[in-house]
């Protein structure tokens, strides 16, 4: 249940009446109102902008639609109290007993509590990761993987079905370099060439055991054949070799994608002339001169006709090139045969997950999308910020076994995967993001994923010892699904109780802004506030989980933290990160 849903659907409700008693014009709109948490705990548990926002369409005074609403609201059950707070905004306050009902519809639903329909099952297409195969993943990748990864978990969540994708490109000029590469390895591991890679080259170890397997494989069969004979046939064994070792890094963090398609391929079909010819037929593809590109010398430009794209007739600043005037297309027009076929595979929805540095590509795509589908089809792009790797405070900057970026395995394999999974989602992602190798492993208060996971290890800790109290051992779930719940009275209990509740808000509210971040948030904020309560424990034995002398209230209590396990877990679960029960 989404309690701030309830309580916008009885606001509604009063709305309605009042419309019906003539309190209120007929033709009002009630579409903006929202019923939410305030951000002031003191101020009560639900708060409503209903009244002010309504003022002034009904040429009214706030207070004057406030105090019949506030008059219904109380007669509502579960209301304890209404008030008129400010300029106009209506205060709830809700009794133990809504909330004990809530704590009991967590212990019943367990890490189903907060999955949502609100996605209405709408295929969504999520592509992430979509690194170049020329290397290894480096720390920047990592942080698209572990949003992208996240963000489908939190949709599928909330009811939306998910697609997740790896574009591979997988053609141009960067395969070609990659390929040379290569080549220049497996001469290597013939004996055949010594001293450091040519200049231009792709320097990366990781192609040296490619090329001792390509020499395993093929012998001396293009050592000395001229490159247009093995240009193709190595640039194939180059992508899979390469697209082998993205998907050994992406395992080891835990991501796994269920289609990858391939830019090469999508060329080889006809995509790109079919989506431009598209295009082309409804008036949307020129011949023409764009203007010199801003900050540029003229001296630097030389203006050539081109074909070019009515990008902006669709929000963009500018028409774009979609074919040289040597009469090679450019990443742009596979780009817009690429999305076409997202398109044509059924995805009105598409979320794309690219680095910072692609900002100024986001528009002209936003805009083809808009003109390939005949705006049925929508393009939202999430740009993912810098990750500025550090150790002890100290930038860390090279690899030495990889040649360049710190690879996102080093990371993986200093750190651990959760780690890595938890740290990533510690800020929005267009925010840039410090990782510090040495911090992220403290066992402290200050390192968010160990405050988390020491939390539900100490949970579990706490029913291991209760199983010593009960002659059945450890208390089932549906056991402490029918624990009475009412002799939960002290304020601290009761404030846990209502943050669980706000779980499924949460979540769909993470979901529909497309903001994993706040899960990470939530369960930080989860895990200190249980901190807290054991805290409080250890001050004051009544305040104990397992109370020797009280059975009642030890499987009340043994319920609330069971309640706190079951939504770490699910919340942990959005994140990819496996929840620990003993943490040594």
């Amino acid at each position: 249940m989404n309690l701030f849903d309830y309580f916008h659907e009885q606001v509604l409700i009063i709305i309605n009446t009042l419309i019906t008693e003539g309190v209120l014009p007929e033709d009002i709109d009630t579409s903006r109102i929202a019923v939410e948490p305030p951000r002031d705990q003191s101020h009560g548990d639900v708060t409503t902008n209903a009244a002010l926002l309504l003022a002034k369409p009904a040429r009214m005074k706030a207070s004057e639609i406030a105090a019949p609403l506030v008059k219904r609201l109380k007669a509502i059950e579960s209301v304890a109290g209404a008030e008129i707070a400010g300029p106009g905004f209506i205060n709830l306050t809700l009794d133990k007993v809504f909330w004990w009902g809530r704590l009991r519809e967590v212990l019943e639903a367990q890490t189903s509590y907060g999955d949502s329909v609100i996605g209405e099952n709408l295929p969504v297409n999520l592509e992430y990761v979509s690194a170049n195969p020329t290397g290894a993943l480096h720390v920047g990748h990592g942080r698209g993987a572990v949003f992208g990864d996240a963000l489908a978990s939190l949709l599928e969540k909330a009811g939306f079905a998910v697609t997740r994708e790896y574009y591979v490109n997988d053609a141009g000029t960067q395969i070609e370099i990659l390929a040379r590469s290569l080549h220049f390895r497996y001469c290597q591991a013939l004996g055949d060439k010594t001293g450091t890679i040519p200049e231009g080259f792709y320097p990366g170890e990781y192609l040296i055991s490619a090329g001792q397997r390509l020499a395993n494989l093929e012998g001396d069969k293009w050592k000395d054949a001229p490159e247009t004979q093995w240009l193709e046939p190595i640039s194939i064994f180059a992508i899979s070799a390469m697209m082998d070792l993205i998907r050994e890094d992406l395992a080891a963090l835990g991501i796994e994608q269920s289609v990858f398609t391939s830019e090469r391929e999508l060329v080889k079909k006809g995509g790109v002339e079919s989506a431009v010819g598209k295009l082309d037929s409804r008036g949307l593809i020129y011949e023409g001169i764009l203007e010199p590109p801003k900050g540029r010398k003229l001296d630097d430009w030389e203006p050539q006709v081109q074909t070019l794209f009515k990008s902006s007739d669709f929000g963009d600043d500018t028409d774009r090139t979609v074919k040289k005037h040597d009469g090679s297309w450019t990443y742009f027009a596979t780009d817009i045969a690429y999305h076409e076929d997202k398109h044509k595979r059924g995805f009105n929805k598409m979320i794309n997950i690219w680095g910072a540095d692609h900002s100024g590509y986001v528009k002209r795509m936003t805009s083809a999308v808009k003109a390939i589908t005949q705006c049925r089809g929508e393009l939202d792009v999430k740009l993912c910020q810098m990750v500025n790797l550090m150790d002890n405070g100290e930038a860390v900057k090279m690899s030495k076994r990889a040649g360049t970026f710190v690879t996102l395995r080093e990371i993986i394999d200093n750190v651990g995967k959760d780690v890595v999974r938890f740290i990533m989602l510690t800020r929005k992602n267009d925010a840039q993001l410090d990782f510090d190798l040495a911090r992220v492993t403290e066992q402290s208060r200050d390192n968010p994923v160990f405050y988390v996971q020491y939390a539900y290890a100490r949970i579990h800790s706490v029913f291991r010892h209760s199983s010593n109290f009960f002659t059945s051992g450890e208390p089932s779930n549906e056991t402490l699904a029918g624990a009475p719940l009412e002799r939960l009275q002290d304020k601290s209990e009761l404030s846990l109780i209502k943050l669980m509740a706000s779980w499924p808000y949460v979540v769909e509210g993470a979901a529909l802004a497309h903001e994993p971040h706040r899960i990470a948030f939530y369960l930080s904020e989860l895990a200190a506030q249980f901190h807290f309560l054991w805290n409080k424990g250890k001050d004051d034995s009544s305040l104990r989980f397992i109370l020797e002398d009280d059975r009642e209230l030890t499987l009340a209590r043994l319920a609330l933290i069971k309640g706190v396990a079951f939504i770490f877990a699910s919340g942990l679960k959005i994140i990819g990160v496996v929840p620990l029960e003993e943490m040594h």
